[in-house]
């Protein structure tokens, strides 16, 4: 031998191959230190299994005893300190040599080694050692060790899989639980191929969580472009994993590659190429495991904070510098809330960031998404499971808290939506958004790769989405979805009514507070009965907020109108309240009542305030004086509406202008328009009679329920004085019979002045002691008006009188009488002291009348005035000019 071929060189191996070859790697001065595979000599081992590198078949199976020397090698050498020598060079990367343990060759000799556990033969040569190697066989042969045991050959060749034919099954064998592996070939820094053993599938695994970049393959010549970050995170992935043993988690499947992790002793190697920079956090493979998603989410952080290699030119995401303290006034939706800055008072509407509200499931029919299957009823907030508990958490939490806003990036605009601000929301150490989700009521967004716009805190987002999956809160629940079946009365007088009597039975009924129209009047959400109804404050009289008209424009309002919405607004919205429902309105389908927040009586507040002024009705006894107290206090202080007011009641000013007109007689009456009819009849209620009524109705249905009616037993004639069953909300009135026609009867119900057919069957005799009231509802016409010809003008002429007087409390006058039973009457919005026909004239929705009764000359010459006014204008029927007849107009003249 040479001089070379006796030299002596150090390293450390790095794989063992077989169970005579070990690959060593010279100490590391680079992430790829130079690599050389020794044969050892004088030996012939068994000949493992190998699949060709061209295709999937099979070599040759193992011989005996193959896997038992390849991993004795490899148990006993695998990362320790080796002194070697070459004696004969095959190529640039393998030699024939001898290895020895340790740092010098006093250590023990790898070859011998073999040779005494009886995994190997010794092939006779002139060595030196061939005597000793020789000496061993035997005493192994002697002692009957390995392949020289009296052991069947078969049990110790491996039935290897090299590949998995469903994947899916083996998942569903192993998933989730630790798989003893060896680590038998590392692709990259996050990809790696195993052994799992007992059964020896060979899988590739990739790495949950993370993903390092691809590593080009190398020039035989050295002269590569491969990634420097690829190759040092395969290096470190190499180095503490390469021919290990180490337990294995199969977590998912695609294709035919697993996602897993890696149990190491030393701790996760994810966690650690992350926090070295080596590769980035893949959410859409991560673990589900809370406690591991937190590690690996601070350690990407930990490195991007570093600028640490794959992030050396990392930047944080540029969005908007805002900071800022506020008092949470309204949550608009799951995800979204106003926020009052304390510093300036600016309200801010701002989106939590990277959580994704409850969301509406997409069906394929109408009926499926909804139940009604008309879209139009369909409400986000009551329909879609979990958006109203998602609301309500943050609602009873949150509402009227001082809170932390922190800006983390703005949403661009979207699909016809405006851009959005989205932050970090923080209340003492809560994270609203962490709470939210760790709830079940949101999900967390999942981003792009390299999208960072997202929330500062989103690691705790995640950890948050894992606990609740695991624990199946809301919207991870398999089971209790909650429905509400919503009623909406607030539109309804009918229903209204049927529910007034269960409703004054209870004593206070939890409610929240969903809208403010104006300083007096809600809508509220009772909980428990899943109902929405519109509630107005009783014993006050507030001034009305102006606000947007269907068709355009804006009502007109009230001085101090915006005050008292916003005075009532701030203590109100969105807050828990009491309520204590007296009656409804005469028509509208509003709750009248008493409603309490945080123990105080909301009527009295705005009153005390100057905000609203004491109503005579209904009386409510010890509450009424307290009212008056109240109001008393706000005239002494002058407050608001009482600021520059001589007069206890400014609805009522027009009214006492008209008086100082002595030969027009004024009786004004509060009333309630029931009904409209096509040709501009109407029907009126007085306000002061709807208690009565109210009762009457009452008691007539606990009659008929006593002794309820025989379907048919009852033959109804022409102007008999019956009741029937409203078909709007199948309830008994008193009616009037105006014609038979077969099993179909034509009814006018007397209290309200509506007219329907109804079956036979919902008709029945009126019992005797309810014949007594009078009919509560009474026929007029507006004063001094008249409709068109023209069909379609008098329809819009209808419904523009209906817009001005339903649901109102109105004021009217009877004027003069148009024959024995109908009167002919002047209206006036209670409110605005506006009188409706004059208004429905200046519109050009209908003409003056003319009247020769003197005591109508001053209304007769306003209503012309708003005519001309009209007609210069081109409204509505004047729109091509003026269509008044010749003659007419010179009646007007004379």
């Amino acid at each position: 031998m040479s001089a070379n071929q006796v030299q002596i060189k150090r390293g450390y191996v790095k794989q063992v191959p077989s169970g005579d070859q070990i690959t060593i790697s010279e100490w590391p001065n680079s992430c790829y230190p130079p690599v050389i595979t020794i044969v050892l000599c004088d030996i012939i081992a068994p000949k493992l299994e190998h699949r060709k590198a061209n295709d999937n078949n099979i070599e040759s199976k193992d011989q005996p005893y193959a896997w038992e020397a390849r991993e004795f090698l490899r148990k006993k050498l695998i990362q320790c300190n080796v002194v070697y020598t070459i004696e004969k060079e095959i190529n640039s990367e393998r030699a024939y040599g001898r290895v020895w343990l340790g740092t010098d060759t006093t250590g023990e000799n790898v070859t011998e080694l073999l040779v005494s556990e009886g995994l190997v033969s010794v092939k006779k040569s002139s060595s030196p050692e061939m005597k000793k190697l020789l000496e061993l066989e035997a005493a192994a042969k002697a002692a009957g060790k390995g392949k020289w045991s009296q052991s069947p050959p078969s049990e110790h060749i491996r039935d290897v899989k090299w590949s998995v034919d469903d994947p899916r099954i083996l998942l569903e064998k192993y998933g989730k639980k630790p798989v003893k592996a060896i680590i038998e070939y590392v692709h990259d820094g996050s990809t790696i191929k195993a052994f799992l053993l007992d059964e020896f599938y060979y899988i590739t695994l990739m790495l949950s969580g993370v993903r390092c970049p691809g590593t080009p393959k190398r020039l035989q010549d050295g002269q590569g472009n491969a990634d420097t970050v690829a190759d040092e995170a395969l290096y470190h992935v190499e180095s503490r994993l390469l021919h290990r043993e180490v337990e294995i988690v199969l977590e998912h499947v695609i294709k035919n590659n697993f996602i897993g992790s890696i149990i190491h002793p030393n701790g996760n190697i994810a966690e650690m190429l992350l926090s070295k920079g080596f590769a980035k956090i893949q959410d859409w493979s991560i673990t589900n495991d809370a406690a591991v998603k937190a590690k690996l989410y601070l350690a990407e952080k930990k490195a991007k904070e570093a600028r640490l290699r794959i992030w050396k030119d990392y930047k944080p995401s540029s969005g908007p510098q805002m900071e800022f303290t506020g008092t949470v006034i309204e949550i608009v939706n799951a995800d979204a809330l106003v926020i009052r800055k304390l510093d300036d008072g600016e309200e801010k509407k701002i989106f939590l960031s990277s959580i994704r509200p409850p969301q509406r499931e997409k069906r394929t029919t109408p009926e499926e998404n909804n139940v009604s299957g008309r879209q139009k009823d369909f409400r986000p907030l009551y329909h879609i499971p979990w958006m109203l508990e998602a609301r309500e958490f943050l609602r009873e939490r949150f509402i009227g808290k001082t809170v932390k806003v922190v800006a983390d990036y703005i949403q661009p605009a979207k699909d016809n939506f405006p851009e959005k601000l989205c932050c970090t929301v923080t209340y003492g150490k809560t994270n609203i958004a962490e709470a939210l989700v760790s709830k079940g009521l949101a999900r967390v967004i999942k981003y792009r790769q390299n999208d960072d716009q997202r929330s500062s805190h989103y690691n705790l987002l995640i950890i948050a989405e894992s606990k609740a999956e695991k624990s199946q809160h809301g919207l991870h629940a398999k089971k209790d979805i909650p429905v509400h079946r919503l009623v909406d009365l607030s539109n309804n007088p009918a229903s209204s009514k049927t529910h007034l009597t269960s409703f004054k039975r209870a004593q206070g009924i939890k409610a929240v507070v969903e809208y403010i129209n104006s300083g007096s009047r809600l809508k509220l959400f009772l909980p428990k009965e899943d109902k929405l109804i519109t509630f107005v404050l009783a014993g006050i009289r507030a001034p009305r907020y102006q606000r947007p008209l269907p068709g355009g424009g804006v009502s007109k309002g009230d001085e101090y109108g915006e005050e008292a919405l916003k005075f009532t607004k701030e203590r109100c919205f969105q807050r828990d309240v009491e309520i204590k429902i007296e009656s409804t309105e005469t028509k509208g389908a509003g709750f009248i009542g008493w409603l309490m927040v945080n123990g105080k009586n909301m009527s009295v507040e705005l009153v005390e305030e100057g905000l609203a002024e004491v109503s005579t009705y209904p009386d409510s006894g010890e509450l009424t004086r307290v009212l008056k107290a109240a109001e008393e206090r706000a005239k002494a202080k002058k407050l608001n509406i009482w600021k520059n007011r001589t007069e206890v009641h400014i609805k009522d000013e027009r009214v006492e202008e008209e008086k100082q007109a002595p030969e027009r007689v004024l009786s004004y009456q509060e009333v309630a328009v029931s009904e409209v009819t096509d040709e501009l009849h109407f029907f009126a209620q007085r306000v002061e009679h709807s208690s009565k009524l109210e009762t009457l109705n009452l008691q007539l249905r606990q009659e008929l329920a006593a002794n309820p009616p025989l379907p048919g037993a009852y033959k109804p004639s022409r102007n008999d004085l019956s009741v029937a069953k409203f078909t709007g909300d199948d309830q008994w009135y008193r009616v009037k019979v105006e014609r038979i026609s077969g099993s179909n009867v034509s009814v006018f119900y007397i209290d309200y002045g509506n007219r329907e057919t109804v079956n036979i069957t919902n008709v029945a005799a009126l019992p005797a002691r309810f014949a007594a009231d009078k009919p509560y509802a009474h026929e007029y016409v507006l004063a001094c008006v008249r409709l068109t010809e023209d069909a379609d003008e008098k329809k819009a002429a209808v419904e523009a009188f209906k817009k001005e007087v339903m649901d109102k409390i109105l004021l009217l006058n009877v004027e003069y009488h148009v024959n024995h039973s109908l009167y002919a009457a002047t209206l006036i919005n209670k409110t605005t002291s506006e009188d409706i026909g004059k208004k429905l004239i200046s519109e050009g929705f209908v003409l003056v009348e003319r009247q020769r009764l003197k005591c109508l000359a001053k209304l007769m010459e306003e209503y012309k005035n708003a005519e001309d006014e009209a007609e210069k204008a081109h409204r509505n029927i004047f729109i091509y000019g003026d269509i008044r007849a010749e003659d007419d107009d010179e009646q007007f003249r004379s």
